[in-house]
């Protein structure tokens, strides 16, 4: 399958606040955009993947979208593994077309918790406040912690990733944030968990995103600008975050493994990274699980640069979910695509392999897709 199935197409809405909007709308606006860019027309898709939408699951979703779309798939439905979804429902996608059961794959995410649903966040989750539940980010500030006690990392380590991600951020006009932040104004902003500080924390934001999978024969026939899935994989746990025999270890390092091996490379082989940066431990983890550093040198690897436009591995290049925006993870796919095409804001200078994680839960679900045109 390596190199035979690609993106063909990309699209996505304007990010941030948009009052109004109903996941259903904004899965459309995302989905014409991509349908476009891959220069098919819309009955030419046999299949629908969709993320469930986190602030408002309801039964019968993926049929929903394709409806109003005007779609009738073959083969699709709705996913859920958090922020992990989306290069889940990808790898899915190009396995259904590499074995003849679609040829033509749409996978579309949305959410509007910004402006539309986000009083359930504030409110909490009925009897789990009142038995411990501690919420997602005591859940990464726990993890965070054990990684300093454990590894040496400093708050200045997590600083130099969401100062990155700004700085990328600022450079992309359909970023939510585009203000670049120094390292003294991270180090001044407001804490909201120890050790995490206001700016290690990512975007919430409404908004829609959709990517086009199909072959790369049907995408050259089209003229199609297609780019290569050449890996992907996932890695889960079962395991609450309290009852992890280790916390500084995650799934992602199984996930990428798999995605390497699929590919046929390793991490020196790969050119730039898209890492879900829902909080900035996270990224610094991915690192060190994909091996791109050893284990405990996440902290060393950003505090020296290596992370940023320049630098030997430049990540998040269109600002990340500290940036851009808040969506989980697809944004990240598609500035993969974009880097591949060499149409990036931030552009890696010869840019040949991008790879993207994707996260969900508290580091609970992980998936790895590595894109290139090799």
């Amino acid at each position: 399958m390596r190199g035979n199935i690609v993106i063909a197409g990309i699209g996505h809405t304007a990010y941030g606040k948009l009052p109004g909007r109903s996941t259903t709308s904004l899965n459309v606006e995302a989905s014409r955009k991509a349908i476009a860019d891959a220069r098919i027309d819309k009955d030419e898709i046999d299949a629908v993947f969709v993320k469930y939408p986190t602030s408002g699951h309801r039964m019968m979703y993926g049929q929903t979208v394709a409806e109003a779309l005007g779609l009738q798939p073959r083969i699709g439905g709705v996913w859920d593994q958090g922020g992990a979804t989306n290069i889940s429902m990808i790898s899915y996608a190009a396995m259904a077309i590499e074995h003849g059961q679609c040829e033509v794959a749409l996978v579309t995410i949305a959410d509007n918790p910004r402006t539309g649903t986000r009083h359930v966040y504030e409110k909490g989750w009925g009897d789990d406040a009142v038995y411990g539940w501690f919420g997602t980010p005591a859940g990464y500030a726990l993890i965070a912690r054990r990684h300093m006690e454990e590894h040496g990392t400093t708050q200045y380590d997590l600083g130099a990733i969401a100062v990155a991600a700004r700085a990328h951020g600022a450079r992309n006009p359909h970023a939510q944030l585009r203000k670049p932040l120094s390292l003294a104004e991270y180090e001044e902003s407001r804490q909201v968990v120890d050790p995490l500080r206001r700016d290690d924390c990512c975007l919430i934001s409404d908004g829609g995103a959709a990517v086009v999978v199909m072959s790369r024969e049907r995408a050259a026939a089209v003229g199609a600008t297609g780019v290569p899935i050449l890996g992907f994989g996932q890695g889960q746990t079962s395991w609450e975050v309290a009852q992890r025999p280790n916390l500084t270890t995650t799934a992602a390092a199984v996930s990428a493994r798999t995605a390497f091996e699929m590919a046929g490379m390793t991490p020196a082989d790969i050119d730039v990274a898209q890492l879900y940066d829902c909080f900035t431990i996270a990224p610094l983890m991915t690192l060190e699980d994909y091996g791109f550093c050893a284990k405990g040198e996440g902290g060393k690897f950003v505090r020296d640069g290596a992370i940023e436009l320049g630098g030997t591995l430049p990540i998040n290049t269109s600002g990340g979910l500290l940036s851009e925006t808040g969506m989980p993870g697809m944004q990240l796919v598609i500035e993969g695509v974009r880097q591949i095409r060499a149409i990036s804001t931030a552009q890696v200078a010869g840019a040949s392999t991008c790879i993207v994680s994707n996260q969900g839960g508290i580091m609970t679900t992980h998936s790895t897709l590595i894109l290139g045109d090799r």
